[in-house]
């Protein structure tokens, strides 16, 4: 059904509101109109594009809740963590991320992304890597999205070591993997 655009914008305000990792696809998608028109809405209202959503919703949620480093130090941006359980974090690959020759990302970022993680997922003041064993499955290219997920597999309190895992997709495709050993304080 076609909505005038007065009527069209204010459903995607209380759209975006309700749901801020709503791309500018599904959007168009929902209204039947082109993701361009979605694109100049957004810009008449102001709101800001999914990147910035996502950035500005994460920091705002879990801005209180990390403790082991700040949250604009994380490389990615964390869309869901529990601490001392597990976290999820996002990193698009844009063009700053990879060799000019291939478009693909340079290792380093992923680890980045991946390492950030295993240290924001912990419950402390102090979380720094001392052991990382990781395998690469699979080049990244440029414009892909990578999602990494944390999990908490065990806690030490005697030694103050944590052992994190954390393995990263593209579409669902194993791109990396990491077996983290942290120390923290000693409770």
């Amino acid at each position: 059904m076609r909505r005038n655009k007065k009527e069209r914008q204010q459903l995607l305000k209380s759209t975006i509101k309700e749901n801020p990792f709503i791309t500018d696809e599904e959007l168009a998608e929902k209204f039947s109109v082109s993701v361009q028109t979605i694109r100049l809405d957004r810009l008449e209202l102001s709101i800001p594009e999914l990147r910035e959503r996502i950035k500005h919703v994460a920091e705002k949620r879990f801005d209180d809740e990390v403790r082991s480093l700040p949250i604009d130090e994380i490389i990615g941006e964390i869309i869901d963590i529990e601490l001392d359980k597990s976290a999820i974090s996002i990193f698009d690959v844009s063009r700053e991320h990879v060799f000019k020759r291939n478009q693909i990302a340079r290792g380093h970022h992923l680890f980045a992304q991946a390492n950030s993680l295993a240290v924001a997922v912990i419950d402390d003041e102090l979380a720094l890597t001392a052991k990382a064993n990781i395998l690469f499955t699979r080049p990244v290219k440029e414009n892909e999205r990578v999602i990494a997920k944390a999990k908490v597999e065990k806690i030490d309190d005697e030694t103050g070591r944590t052992k994190v895992e954390v393995t990263s997709f593209v579409n669902n495709e194993l791109v990396f993997k990491g077996d983290f050993v942290m120390v923290r304080s000693k409770k």
